[in-house]
């Protein structure tokens, strides 16, 4: 019997994720890429001796990387190899206030208590109350499948059902975090996580602050060779373990047949495959890939609210700034006007919060000795048509003269070199349906229920990963979707 074969669309780390879950369950696996190469958002570049990471900065959860290279009997320090941060973030305020965000969490509470004056048990019962959503949430909402009746009827997620008041789900994240904390530096330092999914803090649910836990708990880490290196680590596991890369080859369409996806076309040959999984935005793959069935097309959750875009500036910087690491934030001084900019207005504020990323700190041959390499990057709504070009510059501007203000040196002169990666070119190098980053916002307190199932319940065969479906976006949940999909194929029969 001849061994079944799975097509993927698309080489964004969920879809490597997903061909090597297949692989070893026994599938020949071959992924189909439009770039001509591999990581989808998570991509490298070089400019005048700089090296950048393109997309995603923050690496949490390693644990679900080694899991990957361990399913396939391997040794993980072999391929990809890490470090725990001592501070996760800096962050820097309009009022003169820094603050460190320290791995271990007794000094943590200690740098926010006397950098703030909040109380040490406020910040310790906001740490339990963290701990407690994700202890209710994790088995159920991040690691199985919502759509399927299987998933209900388990003890575990019984249990969850009956402790759901607990996630905080009634109210908007911004308003829990002010019941907990008196002083405002502290509510706008944990407002800013609604950003890791693309939401707004004042519309998101409380259930969001599930996510410092995973940060401090689980720790932030930082891969030798930089970011890049997911990629390069699970493209070499991948390789041998027969996955079969096609770059610069554009899928065009999903091939169905007696109501299964039994192929692809590409380049107008048509590519037979026992199951399809797309790594595509969600929106994508119905409006390009099965726009031939508008039938099955689920309106209701292509016509969701996207989540938010960024502009990321990529500067070569020609000095050393020791007061600055490898995360670095500097907030706004109205947070909720930020936000205000972005979800009602559509546009950017004359006061974003920057996020500095400088991987050289780490990396040292990132950028030529005494220099370093920003990446640079701001939230900013979904690309609908406004006049990016006239936004960036405006943006640069106000950057600059923030960083400069609260670095105390100009650091206009200082720029080597840079590149520009906004929502327009987010969408086009991507496929991420109006640059968005992270496919549909939170700003629902049903959005976890709201996203796409990763498996289609009107085709046979076909399946979903990535970030714009189950269970969200950011690398960690791209991988479990990897798992998800993975455990709703059927097992070959070889």
């Amino acid at each position: 019997m001849p061994q079944p074969k799975a097509i993927i669309i698309g080489a964004g780390i969920a879809g490597i994720a997903t061909a090597i879950r297949l692989a070893i369950k026994g599938y020949a696996v071959a992924i189909y890429e439009a770039n001509a190469y591999p990581g989808g958002k998570l991509a490298e570049f070089e400019q005048q001796g700089y090296r950048f990471d393109a997309g995603p900065s923050l690496f949490t959860m390693p644990q679900y990387i080694d899991e990957l290279f361990v399913l396939a009997g391997k040794d993980p320090r072999r391929y990809f190899n890490y470090q725990q941060l001592d501070t996760v973030c800096n962050y820097f305020y309009e009022d003169g206030t820094r603050l460190s965000a320290y791995a271990d969490s007794g000094k943590f509470v200690d740098e926010l208590s006397a950098r703030t004056g909040e109380q040490a048990a406020n910040i310790r019962k906001y740490a339990a109350n963290s701990r407690r959503i994700y202890d209710i949430t994790n088995h159920v909402f991040l690691e199985r499948s919502l759509h399927r009746l299987s998933t209900y009827l388990r003890w575990p997620t019984l249990k969850s059902i009956l402790r759901l008041p607990g996630i905080d789900s009634m109210r908007n994240m911004h308003k829990a975090n002010a019941t907990f904390f008196k002083d405002k530096r502290l509510v706008q330092f944990h407002d800013r996580y609604a950003t890791y999914n693309g939401s707004n803090p004042y519309k998101a649910p409380a259930t969001l602050n599930v996510i410092p836990y995973f940060e401090q708990h689980f720790g932030a880490y930082f891969p030798e060779g930089g970011m890049y290196s997911i990629t390069s680590s699970l493209v070499k596991l991948a390789d041998e373990l027969g996955i079969k890369f096609h770059y610069n080859s554009p899928v065009e369409q999903i091939v169905i047949e007696d109501n299964k996806a039994s192929g692809i076309k590409v380049n107008g040959d048509v590519i037979n495959g026992d199951i399809v999984v797309s790594n595509m935005d969600v929106w994508f793959t119905y409006k390009k890939l099965l726009n031939h069935l508008p039938g099955i097309h689920p309106q209701k959750i292509l016509q969701q609210e996207r989540s938010s875009s960024a502009l990321i500036f990529y500067w070569g910087i020609s000095k050393h700034f020791a007061q600055l690491d490898l995360h670095n934030i500097f907030f706004s001084a109205d947070y909720e006007a930020e936000f205000n900019s972005i979800w009602n207005s559509q546009t950017i504020g004359p006061d974003p919060t920057v996020y500095l990323n400088i991987s050289s700190k780490l990396k040292p041959d990132d950028a030529p000795e005494g220099h370093e390499n920003w990446f640079v990057m701001i939230n900013v709504p979904a690309n609908k048509g406004q006049d990016w070009d006239a936004l960036i510059n405006s943006a640069r501007a106000s950057i600059v003269e923030k960083l400069s203000r609260l670095l105390g040196e100009d650091i206009s002169p200082l720029i080597q070199c840079e590149s520009i990666l906004d929502p327009r070119t987010i969408e086009s190098r991507t496929s991420s349906y109006q640059g968005s980053l992270y496919g549909t916002s939170s700003n629902n307190q049903f959005a976890a229920f709201l996203r796409h199932a990763n498996r289609s319940s009107k085709i046979k065969n076909l399946y979903f990963c990535g970030g714009s479906v189950h269970p969200g976006g950011g690398i960690p949940l791209c991988l479990l979707s990897a798992k998800i999909v993975s455990d709703l194929t059927p097992s070959p029969q070889l």
